[in-house]
């Protein structure tokens, strides 16, 4: 797996889904975006399988898991029939999220402090299965405290509120990102290993980026959205150098 300056970069292939299967049959094919991700920089791919089958369906996982060398990252909702899946494609990574079928998208963090009973037989059986186990929370100490109690190696930030914030104003923005640094520093001496994401854009992407404690970004629609326009080799491209160039004058000021 590559590394750069300690910060991967997760390509979440969802959205390629979501245009595929607005007409049916098999394009724009979500496999293939992951072998052009790999090409542009990736470090890894995500897919989250929901519930509803909206965007990725079971054949898609099983696709990626043949043909990606990357890690795959399986988002999946806590539910018995998600493990059971996880558990036979034995992905390398397997984030918690919240899953509700009204939703658009992922709206909040997983309340991992209300659920620490629900999660905790989840968190043990995927990964006495060897899948490396991540929660996608709100940038919150009590959520963190969960998350290391229940044994979860890895803790998923939030970043959807901190990127709605830079239309609100640089206070708010500015709020905002200092939670999301906050809570990177208080996880990390948690001993958990930190990541982020969801609605990261190039003009929100550099203050995350340069925060050291966060090892791995997540990001989806917006390098899709963003490929209409420039392609995805370039869009991804893009997202890398901005994510390197701002962990490069983090190092620096060290």
């Amino acid at each position: 797996m590559i590394v750069r300056n300690e910060l991967r970069l997760g390509v979440n292939v969802d959205h390629v889904a979501t245009v595929r299967n607005a007409r049916g049959g098999f394009h724009p094919d979500p496999v293939r975006a992951a072998h052009l991700a790999a090409v542009a920089g990736a470090d890894g791919i995500t897919a989250h399988l929901r519930e509803d089958r909206r965007h990725i369906i079971d054949s898609d996982i099983e696709r990626l898991r043949a043909e990606i060398a990357l890690p795959l990252n399986f988002e999946m909702a806590a539910t018995r029939e998600m493990v059971e899946i996880a558990l036979r494609h034995r992905p390398h990574a397997a984030c918690i999220v919240p899953e509700r079928r009204e939703e658009r998208t992922t709206e909040g963090g997983l309340d991992a402090a209300g659920q620490m009973e629900h999660l905790r037989p989840m968190v043990a059986e995927l990964g006495a299965a060897g899948i490396r186990v991540s929660l996608f929370i709100a940038a919150d100490r009590a959520q963190l405290d969960a998350a290391a109690a229940l044994g979860a190696p890895v803790v998923e930030l939030h970043t959807g509120t901190y990127c709605e914030a830079i239309d609100e104003g640089p206070e708010a923005f500015e709020r905002e990102r200092a939670r999301i640094e906050d809570a990177a520093r208080y996880g990390a001496g948690l001993g958990l290993e930190i990541h982020a994401g969801h609605g990261l854009t190039f003009d929100t992407v550099k203050p995350i980026a340069a925060l050291p404690q966060i090892r791995e970004l997540n990001i989806g629609h917006f390098l899709v959205g963003e490929a209409i326009f420039v392609g995805l080799e370039q869009s991804i491209r893009t997202m890398r150098r901005l994510m390197d160039e701002a962990r490069a004058a983090t190092e620096a000021l060290a």
